[in-house]
């Protein structure tokens, strides 16, 4: 009896230190996964939303770590050293609707590549160059032309407005 003990102990064992490995090496910080929204496991249903601002989406994780609820966005394909400035805008979007849908301001975001993750502190400073960015956006929405801001062929192929644009490459 003691040696089958002792054995399911050191299973045990092994199996925890395999999951830190892969806790690590997924890039994630320990904390509870309170929604995910990749692979079959998409438990956030509905996304976040803040009417007033315009702005919707569901990050890819919200981790609750020290009583704030903190966004990942995980971008398996890509290999950079340093993180996509429109990959730092998602972000910040997700922390701002974090902030809107719970009444408290993450303090910072995640964000996961292949190879590297990277932290956006959620600062005053961040929050108002998004909401700078989403008024900018949301005036061309209102307006009656507005420039294609590209020459990437692939992006206009995926583009919902392709069928109905001018200036479209695809």
């Amino acid at each position: 009896m003691p040696l089958l003990a002792l054995s399911l102990i050191l299973v045990a064992m092994l199996l925890l230190v395999g999951a830190a490995l892969l806790r690590r090496r997924s890039g994630l910080p320990w904390g509870r996964v309170r929604s995910e929204d990749v692979g079959a496991g998409r438990a956030l249903e509905r996304p976040l939303v803040a009417r007033r601002l315009g702005l919707t989406g569901k990050p890819d994780y919200l981790i609750e770590r020290g009583g704030a609820l903190i966004p990942v966005e995980v971008k398996p394909g890509r290999r950079a050293t340093q993180p996509y400035d429109s990959d730092l805008m998602q972000l910040a979007a997700y922390c701002l609707l974090v902030e809107e849908t719970s009444g408290r301001a993450p303090p910072y975001g995640l964000l996961r590549y292949a190879e590297q993750s990277f932290r956006l502190d959620y600062t005053p400073a961040v929050r108002a160059r998004l909401l700078d960015i989403l008024d900018e956006m949301h005036a061309l929405l209102d307006a009656d032309d507005a420039a294609r801001s590209h020459d990437e062929v692939r992006r206009c192929a995926g583009c919902g407005f392709r069928a109905t644009c001018e200036d479209s490459l695809a």
